[in-house]
């Protein structure tokens, strides 16, 4: 080998990278430690771009193509190795491929809880995940921020590398967009698409990435918060809470014996109203209730009522009742109770912390 040849092997006359491994983003030519004659070839293909650091700063990019190493091409390193009268020497650089395609399916998630601040429940806390689809868009942001020196950065790295960050940025972007609760569990699609305006330019500036498309797949919350869901659920489908208590009593009389102390008032409630409008019809005059008994003799409701009470008579009510009693009685929640008392529709007194309701309040509710 004569000396000519020797040299000759050791310059660089040809650069180029075949990716196929498809999970690489960024690979370091390995130079062998030759350095890069003047006129050297360099090959860049489809979806790829090369990136020249020298001693530490980057140097010229270089899109798909073939390129022809000259001074004419090459004038950041040409300023950088301070050649004074153009490249005419070999010199030394590293030579970095970026992947430039689109890499999808890649996984996010949340290791804990983000909290969430909620218009209708407060802070909550949420735990998500999904799939996002990104690219490389800025090669020197993204050597200096995720890859660095790495000869073959890979995927999986970058996975292990961006997961925090993706779940970071996601949090951020929630809170910005100021998302319910209730839309974030149930419109996935919608929220993916709301966000990734808010996300991209945050990626973009930060990590020299593009996301295309981000997926959220799900979003938990803690049991607490599905039980508080469910029950608005629940009362929305209920509607009017009115109605809803007397198709409630409406049932219970359906029941054999009357459905306990719930048909007991509730009958007693309709025959009183039965036995008015038989005593208008037969012209008995106007019924003027003065006290257990009124002046045709005949027995009020509230007098007929003390004097089952009184009498002991089974599934009689007692004359103060409180919100759970009320609640058995005619076969709802106690807290559907404290819902009508707070709405004035059922009278009650407030003793202390507590509430009471009449005997004669709970009757005058269910006739009306």
């Amino acid at each position: 080998m004569g000396v000519f040849d020797f040299i000759k092997g050791e310059l660089l006359e040809i650069i180029e990278w075949t990716d196929d491994s498809r999970d690489t983003l960024s690979y370091r030519f390995p130079d062998d430690d030759k350095a890069i004659k003047n006129g050297a070839q360099l090959i860049v293909r489809e979806s790829q771009v090369v990136q020249f650091v020298y001693l530490g700063e980057f140097g010229d990019t270089f899109g798909p193509g073939k390129h022809t190493l000259t001074t004419d091409n090459i004038p950041i390193l040409t300023r950088l190795k301070s050649w004074k009268y153009g490249f005419n020497s070999p010199f030394k650089a590293d030579v970095y491929y970026l992947n430039t395609r689109l890499f999808t399916g890649n996984k996010w998630g949340t290791a804990n809880p983000i909290m969430v601040r909620d218009e209708d429940f407060g802070i909550v806390r949420a735990r998500a995940f999904g799939i996002y689809d990104f690219k490389i868009v800025d090669p020197k942001l993204f050597l200096k921020e995720v890859a660095g020196s790495d000869q073959n950065f890979r995927l999986d790295e970058f996975s292990d590398t961006m997961r925090s960050r993706i779940v970071s940025v996601f949090s951020d972007a929630l809170a910005s967009a100021r998302i319910p609760v209730l839309d974030v569990a149930s419109r996935f699609t919608e929220l993916g698409d709301a966000l990734l305006p808010l996300i991209n330019p945050v990626v973009s500036s930060k990590y020299g990435i593009q996301i295309a498309s981000f997926v959220v797949e799900n979003v938990s919350v803690p049991p607490e918060v599905e039980q508080a869901i469910d029950k608005k659920s629940s009362m929305a489908a209920i509607g009017n809470l009115n109605d809803f208590v007397k198709y409630q009593m409406a049932k219970g009389m359906e029941q054999p014996g009357g459905g306990g102390a719930a048909g007991t008032a509730s009958e007693l409630a309709v025959g009183f109203a039965i036995a008015q409008q038989i005593m208008a019809q037969q012209n008995l005059g106007n019924l003027t209730v003065t006290g257990a008994t009124g002046a045709a003799g005949a027995p009020s409701a509230a007098g007929a009522a003390g004097a089952a009470g009184a009498a002991g008579a089974p599934g009689a009510l007692p004359e103060l009742l409180s919100p759970a009693d009320v609640a058995k009685s005619i076969g709802v929640s106690e807290d559907d109770v404290m819902t009508i008392i707070q709405s004035g529709e059922l009278g009650a007194k407030k003793i202390g912390t507590s509430y009471r309701v009449t005997r004669a309040a709970l009757e005058k509710y269910l006739g009306s």
